[in-house]
Parts: C-alpha cells; sequence; structure tokens
C-alpha cells in the first residue's frame, strides 16, 4: 500500500510541472503580444508625428501664399524634423521637392530606432498654392 501512495506523489508532481509550463507558455505569449502592440503603437505616434510635421510646411506654404520658402525656414523645420525631443522623428529627414510654380512634394523620412537596417518609413504630402 505504501508504494502505491509514492507512485501517486510522482504523479501528482508530473502533473503540477505540465501545469506550471502551460501557464508558462501561456505568460510568454501575452509578453509577446504586449511587446508588439507597444511596437505597433509607437509606429502609429511616428507616422501621426509625421503627418504633423508635414502640414506645420504646408501651413507656412499657405500663410505665404507660395511653396518656395526661404532656406531659413525650411532649414529650421529639417532640424525639428530630425530631433525628437522636439517632437521630432527618430532619425528623421524632410525634403521639399518644388514640382511647378505653385506645387511641391513634402518628404517626411523616418527610421525607429530599434528598426533593421534599411527599414525606414516615409510620408509623402503634395501641397498645390490656388
Amino acid at each position: 500500500m505504501k508504494r502505491l501512495h509514492n507512485k501517486r506523489h510522482g504523479i501528482a508532481i508530473i502533473e503540477l510541472m505540465v501545469g506550471v509550463l502551460i501557464i508558462s507558455f501561456g505568460l510568454l505569449g501575452l509578453i509577446t503580444l504586449q511587446g508588439r502592440a507597444l511596437q505597433a503603437s509607437v509606429g502609429s505616434e511616428d507616422s501621426q508625428r509625421a503627418a504633423l510635421l508635414a502640414n506645420e510646411l504646408v501651413s507656412t506654404m499657405l500663410n505665404q501664399n507660395t511653396v518656395d520658402l526661404p532656406a531659413a525656414v525650411v532649414d529650421a523645420w529639417n532640424v525639428r524634423v530630425a530631433d525628437p525631443a522636439d517632437a521630432g522623428l527618430p532619425n528623421g529627414v524632410g525634403t521639399v521637392t518644388p514640382v511647378n510654380a505653385n506645387e511641391a512634394r513634402i518628404t517626411v523620412t523616418w527610421r525607429p530606432a530599434n528598426a533593421a537596417a534599411g527599414a525606414t518609413n516615409r510620408y509623402i504630402t503634395d501641397v498645390v498654392i490656388p
């Protein structure tokens, strides 16, 4: 009778270890899910920030009624795009390309800090001065 009792304890320990293993996989999955959700949130925030930065320059163009802004204005905007501490983007670069006399293309390119080399994001908008 004593031997049967010891076998039951061995099976109970195995069942406990299997249960802990299953719970561990579940928790690992939840942690992975949270990490991916955080990455998606940061990516969305960066995209919104790029749109706001481009819109800032579009507003300046509309207020001055020209797509040909002074170099100092574009340079100051570009410095802001590249500065994450000042509502800019990580590794951000902004470019303004004139299309014709009353149209320009604004491009904001950035690479998140933890992204793979060569993985860049881009936001492009066109502005037409009526």
